[in-house]
Formats: structure tokens, C-alpha cells, sequence
């Protein structure tokens, strides 16, 4: 979560609530003051509210009047969120909790340093073998030009969810060979990625099947949406036996085939437009099944 926000008038801390504290954070992020994303907003917005429901704080008095006040509380809170909750957090959304409720403090002039939970260095990201991406595509291909095209461009540019459910009809160009896709990723920045494989001539099949637009992707209620092709994504997992597919999975099986076809990491982080390299450095980890392979092989003697 990042982005611009609003300055506000500190509170005095002799008088401050936690409705206080909620209501300063409301006004620092209204749409008009923060130039944060929507869904950035509702994030900032909802864990310092579960935070101030929770019964836990009442144990806390001082958890709006002072910095130990409130580290204890916090504190409580991310034990909380690590043991108690329900359903059960993850290293990932524990701490995008605790960054809200920071800033929620920082707005009335409390800092506080809680740690965060550290996150589990693992392989890389989960992707399709050869034969599972083969198999995905031919249940694809079985239902129809539409979905077998969305799973090709899916498996071919590494477009996220929401990517793929923007694009209009001008955003791609494609001969039966070749082609390019404009993709708008985070925070509206655009990206060019070259298209190859099977993808050209998948979405060659579709434009001549719905020649309309602007959208591309169409349903029998209009323009889909991110869930709609998620939908698509899904059955065709399920058909091919892959239940839990979903277009995340595809997203790293491209960046997987470009790592292993021997594209550098600057390459990957511009074909999936990844703000920080390290994000991208992901792929290059080994995954179980490498490093199995890698043992079987060298003690196969």
C-alpha cells in the first residue's frame, strides 16, 4: 500500500479517542485528499477499525494517550491476529494490518515500532508443469474461441486478472504470428508485451468470431469483468483436473517459462511490470520439484 495522503491537525493526546483516531484516518484518505488506490484505501481503512472493535483493547486505556499505551496495545493485537482470529491471517496480511494501524496512529502524532511477522523466504511461486499447462489449454480449447483465447493471453503476456479484464479491442494487435498486448497495470502504467506461442492465432480466432468492441471480452451480459474471467479460468482448471487453478497460476507460469528459457530478471520484472525487482526475484528461487529433480539427478549414479 502506498500513495499520497493529506496532512491533518494533530489531536491532543489528553483528549484523543479511538473514534478520534478512526475519524482522522477517515479524513486523511477521503478519495479527494489521498491518492491512493480504491482498493489501498479500504485496506487502511478496515484493519484500523477492526482493530478498535476488538474486545482485547479494552484492556489497554492508554492505547490513544500514549506511545507505550499504544505499542502495547498493538502489540496484543498482532498476537491477536497470529493465534486467535478468525478465519487465520497470513505473515502477509498481518503485516499490511499493522502498517494501517501505524499510519492510524501516526495521524495523531503517536509513532510507534511494532515488529513485523517475518514473512517465509519459500521457492519460487507456484506454476503449471508442461503437462498440466497442456491440459489446461485443451479444456480451454473445448470451450470455445473466447476462453481458449483468455487462457492463451493469460499463459502468453503474464497479465494480471484485472489487466486482462481492461483490455479493449485496440489494446491488442495480432496477425496469426505475432502480436502485442497493452496492458495497464498498477497505478495506470501501461506496458507493451510481445505475444507468442499459441496466443496470436488464439486471439486471431476470437476477434473474427466477435469482430465488435471496444471491449474485448465479452459475455452474454456485456463486457466481462476481473470475476468473469476468473470464472473461465476456474472451469477450465477444473476440466483439466486442476481445481485450484486460477489466473495468478498462469501469471507465474509465464514468468516461470521466461526464467527458465534463460530471460534476465530485468527483462521478467518489465514483462510482468513489477515495481521492485525484488518481487521478480522470485522466480529465480528453486522450486521443490527443481530441487527434487536436481538431487535425483545427481545421485543417480
Amino acid at each position: 500500500m502506498s500513495g499520497q495522503l493529506a496532512t491533518v491537525h494533530p489531536i491532543r493526546l489528553d483528549q484523543t479517542t479511538a473514534g478520534d483516531a478512526l475519524a482522522a484516518l477517515e479524513r486523511a484518505l477521503a478519495p479527494a485528499r489521498s491518492s491512493l488506490a480504491e482498493k489501498s484505501r479500504k485496506a487502511y481503512l478496515r484493519w484500523p477499525a477492526e482493530f478498535v472493535a476488538w474486545p482485547g483493547l479494552a484492556h489497554y486505556p492508554d492505547a490513544f494517550l500514549d506511545q507505550d499505551g499504544a505499542e502495547a496495545a498493538v502489540k496484543a493485537w498482532r498476537r491477536h491476529l497470529m493465534t486467535d482470529r478468525k478465519p487465520k491471517l497470513g505473515p502477509s496480511a498481518v503485516n499490511q494490518a499493522l502498517v494501517a494501524v501505524t499510519l492510524m496512529y501516526d495521524l495523531i502524532r503517536i509513532t510507534i515500532d511494532t515488529d513485523r511477522v517475518r514473512m517465509p523466504k519459500a521457492g519460487a511461486p507456484k506454476a503449471l508443469t508442461h503437462i498440466q499447462e497442456r491440459a489446461v489449454r485443451r479444456a480451454a480449447d473445448d470451450r470455445g474461441a473466447r476462453d481458449a483465447a483468455i487462457i492463451a493471453l493469460l499463459l502468453g503476456s503474464g497479465a494480471r486478472v484485472a489487466e486482462c479484464a481492461r483490455l479493449d479491442v485496440d489494446d491488442v494487435a495480432v496477425t496469426a504470428q505475432t502480436g502485442e498486448v497493452r496492458l495497464f497495470g498498477k497505478g495506470d502504467q501501461p506496458r507493451v508485451v510481445t505475444l507468442v506461442g499459441k496466443a496470436p492465432a488464439k486471439l486471431s480466432a476470437w476477434r473474427r468470431e466477435h469482430p465488435g468492441g471496444p471491449k474485448l471480452w465479452v459475455g452474454q451480459r456485456g463486457p466481462m469483468t476481473a470475476e468473469g474471467i476468473t470464472k473461465v479460468v476456474v472451469a477450465a482448471g477444473r476440466a483439466a483436473g486442476i481445481p485450484w487453478l486460477g489466473p495468478h497460476t498462469l501469471r507465474h507460469t509465464y514468468a516461470t517459462r521466461l526464467r527458465q528459457g534463460g530471460v534476465d530478471i530485468a527483462e521478467i520484472q518489465a514483462a510482468l511490470g513489477h515495481a521492485f525487482i525484488e518481487t521478480s526475484a522470485r522466480y529465480f528461487r528453486a522450486s521443490a520439484d527443481e530441487v527434487r529433480a536436481a538431487i535425483e539427478k545427481a545421485l543417480d549414479y
